[in-house]
């Protein structure tokens, strides 16, 4: 088979997820933290358009392949960058090695975290319609994205966080899927406005960065406290 019996117009919407991914792990590399910062932002927009296209233009897939290569550029993009990037915004970190683990568990939890998914989707289609198990992994993106440029970055609780965020990426958590589109026309926006160049971001006093990291981090720790707050209103009302 030809590869244009497999392509879709969504595909080459991931490829373009799976580049801003590279990009950002080049710039990493090179010490330019806040492109890389950018980039993997930037990646979270196609990751969502190719989800989009595919239902719009009622893409047919029956071997699987958009899922696929979706599920390879979300590894790239939200799994090694992001990775790469925590480990480049904390080797000043005075605990030998600590920011090489937490940014090798960010990416072996996303290839866990995407793994399962695959599977579970092929057992039951409708997964991933109306929520998803475990933290979704474009969270590492938005979360440490927004943080390193919010101008309230500190290494510490970086590694933190992105410790929480890898655990929570193969929990059992089930986190609502947002379908609101005024919601996500919020997000898309906040995020074009965090990439904005830094004259213009500094002026504004970083907030949509901020703000950004806010609301990401509220969907973060809102599904595990109402989780916590339903089995203790259980065990109350059993005692």
């Amino acid at each position: 088979m030809l590869l244009k019996d497999y392509m879709a117009l969504p595909d080459l919407i991931s490829l373009i997820n799976a580049s801003f991914g590279f990009l950002a792990i080049i710039m990493a590399a090179r010490g330019d933290l806040v492109l890389a910062a950018k980039f993997i932002l930037l990646a979270v927009i196609f990751d969502s358009l190719d989800g989009y296209v595919a239902r719009k233009t009622k893409r047919v897939d029956h071997v699987g392949f958009g899922k696929n290569i979706d599920s390879l550029s979300d590894v790239i993009s939200f799994g090694v960058a992001p990775g790469m990037l925590l480990y480049s915004a904390s080797t000043s970190y005075s605990i030998p090695y600590i920011n090489i683990l937490v940014a090798l568990l960010v990416v072996l939890c996303g290839i866990i975290r995407l793994s399962r998914f695959n599977v579970l989707s092929d057992s039951s289609p409708s997964l991933g319609r109306d929520k998803f198990i475990g933290l979704p992994i474009p969270s590492t993106a938005l979360i440490l994205g927004s943080f390193y440029l919010s101008n309230i970055f500190t290494i510490e609780l970086s590694l933190v966080i992105m410790g929480v965020v890898s655990i929570l990426m193969v929990s059992t958590f089930e986190y609502p899927k947002i379908k609101n589109p005024i919601l996500l026309l919020i997000g898309g926006f906040l995020i074009i406005l965090t990439c904005l160049p830094q004259s213009i971001s500094s002026v504004i006093f970083n907030l949509p960065a901020k703000f950004l990291f806010i609301i990401t981090l509220l969907y973060l720790i809102t599904v595990p406290f109402m989780h916590l707050y339903a089995k203790l209103r259980r065990s109350g009302q059993k005692c």
